[in-house]
């Protein structure tokens, strides 16, 4: 399986994915003899995602193996030789043919921790042409992961931790990448299951789906089934006639319930038994293709009761449309009067699953009506991130031979941070995250109950002192000398690192609607070099009056 995600992300990500200035920026600085000098650039984003109080950082582990496999093959070189401009020196491509990322060094938050705006999730550094040059792809892997894993764990938030979730929004993705990205990191932020085979395969999540309206709706009558017949799972080798069984169970069920057979679609009755014949231990019909309580729900408990009778196990089903939240009660009361009435326990506790164009506000919506809906399957909202199509992630400059470099700008949100820093998260007495805190790499690490100066980064900048319970490092090396330094995580363990974060916050920051700011702040030390490179970049504008 390692080697198939090798090769997904050379295949996904190829080296050529990137922006043309990049090359005519790398070649700039090889033609002033530049390309070499040690440089460093953070990866950040400047607001929390769906207004918000956190996000996710995710991607890490395919920005790790893209590094790994960074390299411009021959095809590669020659059509850069073909679109950047005729003045570029040939040896500018040579140098290209023989590039790899063996003098990069990445420190990173861990892939799964919780994050907040400002802080820098990443700190790639090494010679200046090729950390400019891996920009492009390094945003792209994750910027859409850190999205949608941060809009699974909302939705995860909305539902509760009772209700399993399903994501299904591969048909809705943007593009094939998009969607197996999706299935990939929302899963890792909090779903259960996907629809998606491919991610299934890639990254061992656990895969779900039955049947369409085409599959009810491509059946008109019972002489379509085929075969008539089901061996029951007890190892009675008799073939049952599963037709005759299910209409003598039909005619009780009508009979329970009040109901008229003949509002009862046979078509849909036809393509129910088709598919339990096909597969009894995992019947999950959609039961909403004519009518759920005049058609769809009499002809699932008849299918049903017939499967329990040959001591098969039948899953539930699945309603798309209407109001889910009414249709679900009523489901389970008949579930509970088949239950009663024909001494089947099991069935008062059969599945149902809701999926009906589900958005955030609609899945927090059903923790506030009755209802008994046990999975919700969401797929466009989830997958799109209707709310939010970017994070917005960039990926800035701090420092060139040494030296710390800032962005200025006309929006003084946009200023960067400048120098190499150490993230430190600062903990209350219950273990909560309640600022973190950004110092230059020299600086002392602050200590646990020890106080410390610093000045938020955004909103009231004035001084702060706080005291710490507990403070821990944020990031860590993982990528030196062309070598991953760091155990990969699988997805699945990923996930369980999410959950673990996520349960970290305190509710104040984790609302869904109006949630507390978090304080990311800087050290005195790093504010002061700020305040110079200010005062400095002043003076300096009046270079062209100097003699």
């Amino acid at each position: 399986m390692a080697k198939a995600l090798e090769r997904s992300i050379r295949e996904r990500v190829p080296t050529l994915l990137t922006d043309l200035y990049q090359f005519t920026m790398a070649y700039a600085y090889w033609r002033s003899g530049r390309h070499n000098e040690p440089a460093v650039f953070e990866l950040f984003f400047r607001d929390n995602p769906f207004g918000g109080g956190f996000s996710l950082f995710s991607g890490m582990h395919d920005c790790l193996l893209f590094l790994r496999s960074f390299r411009f093959t021959d095809e590669d070189v020659e059509y850069l030789r073909s679109v950047l401009p005729p003045a570029t020196d040939p040896a500018f491509f040579l140098f290209l043919r023989e590039l790899d990322c063996s003098g990069v060094t990445l420190h990173s938050v861990p892939e799964g921790t919780v994050v907040f705006a400002r802080v820098p999730l990443m700190e790639v550094s090494g010679p200046l042409a090729v950390v400019q040059l891996l920009e492009t792809s390094l945003l792209c892997l994750v910027n859409y992961a850190s999205l949608v894993c941060s809009n699974a764990a909302r939705f995860r938030l909305a539902a509760g931790s009772r209700r399993k979730l399903l994501e299904m929004g591969l048909r809705r993705a943007q593009g094939p990448d998009g969607g197996l990205t999706a299935s990939r990191y929302t899963y890792v932020g909090g779903f259960d299951m996907t629809s998606n085979v491919q991610a299934g395969f890639l990254f061992g999540i656990p895969v779900a789906g039955t049947m369409a309206h085409s599959y009810v709706t491509s059946f008109s009558s019972l002489e379509e089934v085929w075969p008539q017949t089901l061996v029951a799972a007890n190892g009675d080798h008799d073939n049952i006639d599963l037709i005759s069984l299910t209409k003598g169970w039909l005619g009780r069920v009508c009979e329970l319930l009040g109901a008229e057979s003949g509002k009862i679609h046979e078509g849909e009755l036809a393509a129910f038994l088709s598919y339990a014949i096909a597969y009894p231990h995992n019947f999950l019909p959609v039961i909403d293709s004519y009518s759920v309580t005049c058609s769809g729900l009499l002809n699932f408990c008849a299918v049903a009761l017939s499967l329990f009778e040959l001591d098969y196990s039948p899953l539930g089903v699945r309603l798309d449309s209407g109001d889910l939240c009414r249709q679900s009660v009523e489901v389970r009361h008949v579930f509970r009067l088949c239950s009663e009435q024909f001494s089947i326990p099991a069935f008062q506790s059969l599945l149902i699953v809701g999926t009906n164009n589900i958005s955030e506000y609609s899945m927090a919506e059903l923790n506030k009506k009755e209802n008994e809906i046990d999975v919700v399957g969401v797929g466009t909202h989830l997958v799109t991130c209707t709310r939010q199509p970017s994070l917005g992630c960039v990926y800035k400059l701090v420092e060139v031979r040494g030296s710390p470099r800032m962005k200025f700008s006309e929006d003084p949100e946009k200023s960067t941070v400048p120098g190499r820093k150490a993230v430190y998260r600062m903990l209350d007495t219950e273990g909560h995250p309640f600022l973190d805190l950004l110092c230059l790499c020299e600086e002392p690490a602050p200590k646990a109950c020890v106080a410390v100066r610093c000045h938020p980064v955004v909103g009231n900048k004035t001084c702060q002192s706080i005291t710490p319970s507990q403070v821990s490092c944020l990031r860590l090396e993982v990528y030196t000398k062309g070598q991953i330094t760091q155990p990969l995580c699988s997805t699945a363990e990923t996930r369980e690192k999410v959950q673990s974060s996520i349960q970290t916050l305190h509710p104040r920051h984790k609302r869904l609607q109006e949630p507390d700011s978090y304080i990311v702040a800087v050290s005195e030390k790093l504010r002061n070099l700020i305040a110079e490179i200010r005062k400095g970049s002043s003076n300096n504008s009046n270079f062209l009056l100097a003699n």
